[in-house]
């Protein structure tokens, strides 16, 4: 069944790319318009003004980062948002974080204005998903937040969210006792510590938690997030996971890390294979998952990387389409 996508790079309005039908085709693979579409490999221009927003209706997925540990400037660190019936619901807070959610704000995704933020689901607590946990916390409060973030994860993100209140206790206490006069409440955060199964449930979504296997981490979690009759599964990171399958079986979108061998790197190859699915097995995974639409995030590879070669490498297995994401696409499923 043929299903309707929007990916777009680039400074398009979206006013205009409804009003046109554009038809986008996203390394090599042909995708027919949908409701929403906006981003940049190279991130939100300086200052633009906001463009017209997408609907409020309706589910899609902001990358708000696409990146790995190794620092690259157009790829910020592993993060994105489902927004569902306008509203956002953040997995993973890499660097950059908010920033990269007022890019989309002043891209017209109104979910993602700073001060909404207020519910996150964490994947692990490896350092390049949480080092923009304090940000998440802290700058939509400091922009106005009054409620606390809502914070879903394994066990350790509980201890986590302590220890960042703790290192930033001072500051807290000058925005809220000095002339700032921020909010008792705003900085707080509520962590549900959750275990596989339904994690979450309201109006706009389901969020299904499962195990995925990281190397040595002793827990890591992918997300299945049902909303508006459309079915999104995020891998987090993990070698190749039966779970994964099991949790898409024909979902709409698979969200899925990669890595491809890195010459000169010989040395970390048991690391990337317990810790990561390389292309060719993420291609086998797809197979047997059979979504409707596979998009590679998070993914690891050579400095001449070309997206087309990973794409490649996946459909050697998996012949249905396949998109690499960059730092702000918004793709509807």
């Amino acid at each position: 069944m043929q299903r309707l996508l929007t990916c777009i790079r680039g400074n398009l309005a979206p006013e205009e790319i409804v009003k046109n039908s554009l038809l986008c085709c996203v390394m090599g693979v042909a995708m027919l318009r949908a409701a929403v579409g906006l981003g940049s490999p190279s991130g939100p221009p300086q200052g633009a003004p906001p463009q017209a927003q997408p609907s409020s209706h309706g589910v899609f997925v902001v990358f708000l980062g696409t990146g790995m540990p190794r620092p690259d400037p157009t790829r910020q660190g592993p993060s994105l948002a489902v927004v569902a019936n306008g509203k956002a619901y953040v997995v993973d807070a890499g660097t950059g974080v908010v920033r990269q959610a007022a890019g989309a704000y002043a891209r017209g995704v109104s979910a993602l204005q700073p001060t909404h933020l207020d519910i996150a689901f964490l994947t692990h607590l490896h350092s390049d998903h949480t080092l923009g946990l304090p940000d998440l916390i802290l700058t939509p409060w400091v922009m106005g937040r009054s409620v606390p973030l809502r914070l879903y994860g394994p066990t350790g993100t509980q201890a986590m969210a302590n220890h960042l209140e703790q290192a930033y206790g001072e500051d807290i206490d000058v925005r809220i006792h000095g002339l700032e006069h921020n909010t008792t409440t705003g900085h707080q955060v509520v962590v549900h510590e959750v275990q596989p199964g339904v994690v979450y449930q309201d109006e706009n979504v389901k969020v299904t938690a499962f195990t995925v296997q990281h190397g040595s981490w002793k827990e890591a979690l992918g997300y299945r997030f049902d909303a508006d009759g459309k079915s999104i599964v995020i891998s987090g990171d993990t070698r190749p996971a039966e779970s994964v399958v099991q949790a898409c079986n024909g979902c709409d979108v698979l969200i899925h890390e990669a890595y491809t061998e890195i010459p000169g790197e010989a040395d970390k190859s048991a690391y990337f294979s317990s810790f990561h699915t390389s292309a060719e097995e993420l291609g086998d995974i797809a197979a047997q998952a059979k979504p409707k639409l596979l998009i590679i995030t998070h993914y690891v590879g050579g400095a001449k990387l070309n997206p087309a070669q990973l794409i490649q490498q996946v459909q050697q297995k998996f012949h249905g389409p396949v998109v690499v994401a960059n730092d702000l696409d918004v793709i509807a499923p």
